[in-house]
């Protein structure tokens, strides 16, 4: 096999879970052969640097054998050898460490000071049984 288009290639070496997804990539303009944007329909050869952004970093592949059929992951080595740099992980770990500072006031789950708020507020002020309406003046 010489050549072998670049959506099948990624989905057979599981860069991508799905063919679908892999082709989305390409159109969304996430895929890069040798420094161009790859269509789908795009053939690669071994040699090739395939590279991939799944935000918020970058992934960079070198093609080292050709394959249109899904191997198993213990066989992905084989096929490709991954040249991200390591500039890329730090911006994971970054990200990962950074999450909770992100996220927008008011998005995601109560707090227990949001819940006890609510609480507060859904609570009737008058809970006692004997309260009298009626006034002695």
């Amino acid at each position: 096999m010489s050549e072998v288009r670049i959506d099948k290639w990624m989905w057979a070496t599981r860069i991508f879970k799905t063919r679908t997804i892999a082709v989305e990539a390409c159109k969304k303009n996430r895929v890069m052969v040798n420094q161009a944007l790859a269509k789908p329909s795009r053939m690669i050869k071994a040699g090739d640097v395939v590279s991939v952004k799944k935000p918020p970093i970058t992934y960079s592949f070198k093609v080292l054998d050709l394959t249109a059929n899904r191997v198993g992951a213990k066989l992905v080595p084989n096929y490709l050898e991954n040249i991200t740099p390591p500039e890329q992980y730090e911006i994971l770990e970054l990200q990962k460490i950074s999450g909770f500072v992100d996220r927008a006031h008011g998005t995601g789950r109560p707090t227990k000071k949001d819940r006890r708020e609510i609480d507060h507020f859904a609570t009737p002020i008058y809970v006692d049984d004997d309260f009298d309406f009626e006034f002695d003046f």
